[in-house]
């Protein structure tokens, strides 16, 4: 049969023949791009082998004030005084630069060998692979509060003996292949910024673990145009992704906050979500089709109509998987044409609840930005707090609009709180949407705050994250943990999960902490809330058993207001006790036997989800989660 004629960028000569649309194993190799990335393949290289990010981009301390270096955000090579004095007053702790950072470890646990299995990768294949321990180290772990102080004392006992390195689809079959042959077990590694414990190595596992690092498969495999649609291997990372398609004058759109660094086949793995969700969707709106290798065979979905009614939908087999299943190769997804303005703003409202308020009649009304994130009053005071220095002048002008805010509007500073917004599209449709934006924040005594306060704080985002390790190497210990919950449960969340902590602090005589929220997503039926704890650890023997007992007490007090196990995270290892409950028994019994269908080895044995060894031994029920509050 002829194959079917493709569409895409690259002009093709003609006496080439075309490649059926998708199919890497016919592809002609003048019609892919392989991606030069921002990320090398020695990982450590650019990024931080004990934490989050880039290795030039790091909060410190010096002469007593808390600095940010490095030159790929805004803050780089700022001061930030009121950042010290916040940390100072929220934690009663001053800043120490002398602090040793963890050093990389000299020796490392000490493989364990599949002799069988390495001879025929080396023989057999030619994917390249490496046994040396910083290679394996990395790749241990992801990002969570757990891993990155486990990292820091060195505490892994295991870690993958062997990483391979796949450039194709085909790679990635030969070496399932060969893993399932000798039992060998598998870890698909993307970007590593996991916040689950999803990529964490198993400690207890005794076989040979393999990471296999998608990094070199970065190709984009076609482009068509008049659909509007796209092919890339799963590697590719967020931003490379990104910049290859603006070169064409495209977007696909999706923006976590790990959009830096985070892979595409970790967005489909983990069912991700974009801060742009409101334009462009989430990544299972995006996805048109997506190719899985497993033990068994390749599940794939042949057609890439835009809908199909043809049984159940195995796309959504594979997303939302957590590597548990098999290795995710090739995506294909919608793009859009880049918006012609792209335009910021904010909103301060006297309180959270005119906040949510506001945010629950933009979703009613489906006229929401791009983006639009509601952050409570003790959120909105640090990110003020993470403002540069400013001039004399500056200064006083800040005075001045205090004063607007306090004296003329009335407004309480330890009440406010504010919204981030992004508008995007054609100029007409922006001015609309802005008219029409600021029209309902002023029906709940909201009013403008001004773009440049929208636009710093919706690039605040993506240094966030580094507070975190800075926090850890001065006695703190800090994460976020996010939730869904229908509208009419917002505020009751919100308010009774910030209880919850205050209340699990002082049992546990823990004085200095931080505790807010914001609404990230907003949705027909409810919205997305982000939370984020920390506490002083300083003479704390257990700081991160400590914090997860609290974080599950918060955990247990969201699923009792009705809020999900996960709105985009994922579940992981850290939230798999919660799991059978939340899809019922039923539920567990399916993925349990498709997990035995399609990796009857258990070759992917994460202990991600449900752990297929508990569905086997049928062990006793989990206690039903608390029931939701009314």
């Amino acid at each position: 049969m002829a194959a079917k004629r493709n569409t895409v960028t690259t002009d093709v000569p003609e006496s080439s023949v075309a490649p059926a649309e998708g199919t890497a194993l016919t592809l002609d190799p003048r019609l892919s791009l392989r991606v030069d990335s921002v990320i090398p393949k020695k990982r450590h290289e650019a990024l931080k082998w004990f934490g989050w990010g880039y290795n030039d981009s790091q909060f410190y301390g010096q002469n007593g004030i808390i600095c940010f270096r490095g030159d790929k955000y805004p803050l780089g090579g700022c001061e930030l005084p009121s950042f010290t004095k916040w940390v100072e007053k929220k934690f009663e702790l001053t800043v120490d630069p002398r602090k040793p950072y963890p050093q990389l470890p000299q020796t490392f646990p000490r493989p364990v060998e599949n002799a069988p299995f390495l001879s025929e990768l080396r023989d057999s294949t030619k994917v390249e692979h490496s046994l040396e321990g910083i290679d394996r180290l990395i790749r241990c772990h992801g990002q969570t509060l757990n891993d990155i102080y486990s990292l820091w004392h060195n505490k892994f006992q295991r870690i993958p003996d062997v990483v391979v390195w796949p450039r194709s689809h085909d790679d990635v079959v030969q070496l399932v292949q060969l893993a399932h042959k000798h039992n060998v077990m598998m870890v698909p590694y993307g970007g590593g910024t996991s916040v689950s414990g999803a990529i964490t190595c198993p400690q207890e596992e005794k076989r040979t673990i393999c990471a296999l690092d998608t990094s070199q498969m970065n190709r984009l495999l076609w482009l068509n145009r008049e659909n509007l649609t796209v092919c890339f291997e799963a590697g590719i990372v967020g931003q490379d992704l990104e910049r290859v398609l603006r070169e064409q004058g495209l977007t696909v759109g999706h923006e976590p906050d790990s959009y830096e660094f985070s892979t595409l086949g970790g967005w489909v793995a983990t069912r991700a979500s974009g801060m742009k969700k409101n334009v462009y969707g989430n990544i299972e709106d995006l996805v048109v089709r997506v190719r899985m290798v497993t033990p068994t065979g390749t599940l794939e979905r042949e057609c890439s109509a835009p809908r199909v009614s043809c049984g159940p939908d195995f796309n959504h087999v594979i997303l939302g998987s957590e590597g548990t299943l098999g290795v995710i190769t090739e995506v294909v997804l919608k793009v859009r044409p880049l918006p012609a303005v792209k335009r910021y703003g904010s909103l301060a409202f006297p309180n959270f609840e005119q906040g949510v308020l506001f945010m629950r009649e933009v979703a009613l009304r489906r006229c929401q930005p791009a983006s639009v994130r509601l952050m409570d009053n003790e959120q909105f005071m640090f990110g003020q707090a993470l403002k540069p220095e400013k001039s004399w002048w500056a200064s006083l002008v800040d005075g001045l609009k205090q004063r607007y805010v306090t004296a003329w509007k009335g407004i309480d500073l330890s009440e406010i709180c504010a919204a981030t917004l992004l508008f995007e599209g054609d100029l007409k449709d922006v001015q609309r949407q802005e008219s029409i934006i600021y029209e309902i924040a002023a029906k709940f005594k909201g009013f403008p705050a001004g773009g440049q306060n929208g636009e710093r704080g919706y690039i605040l985002t993506f240094v966030i994250a580094y507070i975190r390790d800075f926090g850890l190497h001065q006695g703190i210990v800090a994460e976020s943990f996010e939730t869904s919950v229908p509208w009419d449960r917002c505020s009751l969340l919100c308010r009774s999960v910030k209880q919850r902590v205050v209340s699990e602090c002082y049992k546990r005589h823990i004085t200095f902490y931080t505790i807010s929220c914001r609404v990230t997503q907003t949705y027909d039926a409810g919205a997305c809330i982000y939370f984020y704890f920390g506490f002083r650890c300083v003479d704390v023997a257990n700081p991160v058993e400590l914090f997860e007992a609290i974080e599950h007490s918060a955990r247990d007090e969201i699923l009792s207001c009705g809020g999900s196990l996960s709105h985009h995270h994922g579940v992981g290892k850290i939230r798999s006790s919660w799991y059978r409950a939340a899809v019922t028994e039923t539920g567990s019994s399916l993925y349990s036997a498709t997990k035995r269908h399609l990796d009857p080895k258990n070759i992917f044995a994460l202990g991600n989800l449900l752990p297929l060894e508990e569905d086997t031994q049928k062990p006793a029920a989990a206690p039903p989660p608390p029931k939701a509050k009314l």
